[in-house]
This record gives structure tokens, sequence and C-alpha cells, in this order.
């Protein structure tokens, strides 16, 4: 059995390391090796590590807007996040 990860706190954890847990709840959940309950608890750990990666993400760009609308004298507009999209190998 692979070593466990140790379980970031969402709360706290900075935006890669909640990414980099996740990583590993998606990998775990992708190998189709879990019992039925033990799957279903990755989930639920893997919606809160999303939620928690969200609002860091919202988080920084309220700053950089703020930061943009201080020194440029202008409104912000919104910035685009572009989501990276894993690839399956064939």
């Amino acid at each position: 059995m692979a070593a466990q990860k140790s379980k970031p706190d969402p709360a706290t954890a900075n935006f890669e390391t909640l990414v980099a847990r996740l990583e590993h709840v998606v990998e775990r959940l992708e190998s189709g090796e879990l019992p039925l309950e033990d799957a279903l608890a990755v989930f639920e750990e893997g919606v809160g590590l999303a939620r928690a990666s969200t609002q860091r993400l919202d988080d920084a760009e309220r700053r950089i807007e703020r930061l943009l609308a201080v020194e440029d004298g202008v409104a912000a507009k919104p910035l685009a996040v572009p989501v990276p999209v894993k690839s399956e190998a064939p």
C-alpha cells in the first residue's frame, strides 16, 4: 500500500498544498481500489479541498483587482483564470 500523504488543514493551507493534496485524492479515486465508504470519505475530502482552493483563487483575484484599481485609478476587470485540463494517456 502506498504511503498516505498528510492531510492539510483546508482552512490554513496554502493554494499549492491544497492542489497537491487534491491531485492525490483524485489519483486515489481514479484507482478504483477503494471500498465504497472509503471512496466517499476521500471524495468528501476532495470537495473540501476544491472549495478551499477556489476560495484562495477568489481571494487572490480580489487582491489583484484592488491593486490594479489603486495603481491605475481605473475600475479593475475580472481576471480570466485558465483551468489546467488533465489529459489522459491513451
